[in-house]
């Protein structure tokens, strides 16, 4: 082999190795970057909400698309709350995380005094794999129409209910649905558009706790008991249609 023939057949051997070299440092880079997409993606984005925004998604059947946090003290929680808030206090909320298991994929909304808190609470969240987390303006950000009686999701009501057997249970659905589908054992019925004239049923020294289909009479029950002075209120807000309560007739 002359030398010029040997110059160019070194030189193809070096643009060889060196198209190969680039081509694995381009596997290894597109790897490195899948991997961390991957990470990224496995950690959802917090949205943020206004007030305006909290109170429309908090009315009719929309509030049974999400389930709203108050990540305040229980104090602030009984002092005033947003309607059919639960009550999950910042200190210790990552030992209670597992009461939202079954909640991975469903719309969350947090709230607190000013956001901050409750975006704390938010960022856990999405850091546990909840996919759909929003941190909303708190209630000194935000005028809203505030409660003190308990919310409650269906397995804390239940829970509830089977250890304070004081309390009085009452099932505000219509009768005639009450009669054909049966009650939780121990309940009475007292109809969402009969409160006022079963008010003898219903003493104050005792805890009413209320449940209905979804929660929503049931919390207006509750609002109108509040409203006449009424102080130891609990809803559940899951109601006989949204968590298997064992009814009877």
């Amino acid at each position: 082999m002359n030398n010029k023939k040997f110059k160019l057949f070194t030189l193809l051997v070096i643009i060889i190795l060196t198209m190969s070299l680039m081509v694995a440092c381009g596997k290894n880079n597109t790897q490195s970057a899948d991997k961390s997409g991957d990470n990224s993606t496995d950690i959802a984005t917090i949205k943020t909400m206004t007030g305006e925004e909290l109170v429309k998604q908090n009315s009719g059947k929309e509030k049974d698309k999400v389930l709203i946090i108050d990540v305040r003290s229980p104090e602030e929680y009984k002092a005033g709350h947003i309607q059919h808030a639960i009550n999950m206090n910042i200190e210790g909320f990552e030992d209670r995380i597992g009461e939202l298991e079954d909640l991975k994929d469903f719309p969350i909304i947090t709230y607190c005094n000013s956001g901050k808190k409750s975006g704390q609470v938010a960022e856990i969240l999405v850091n546990k794999g909840f996919k759909d987390v929003t941190n909303a303006a708190g209630v000194k950000e935000f005028e809203y129409d505030l409660v003190h009686y308990d919310d409650l999701r269906g397995a804390t009501f239940q829970k509830l209910i089977d250890e304070n057997k004081d309390m009085i249970l009452v099932d505000v659905r219509p009768e005639k649905q009450v009669a054909q589908e049966g009650m939780i054992e121990g309940a009475i019925n007292i109809p969402f558009d009969a409160v006022e004239s079963n008010l003898d049923k219903l003493p104050k020294d005792k805890t009413i706790a209320l449940y209905c289909n979804t929660g929503t009479k049931s919390a207006e029950v509750a609002k109108q008991l509040e409203d006449i002075g009424y102080e130891n209120i609990v809803n559940a807000i899951e109601g006989v249609k949204e968590f298997p309560f064992v009814l009877v007739k």
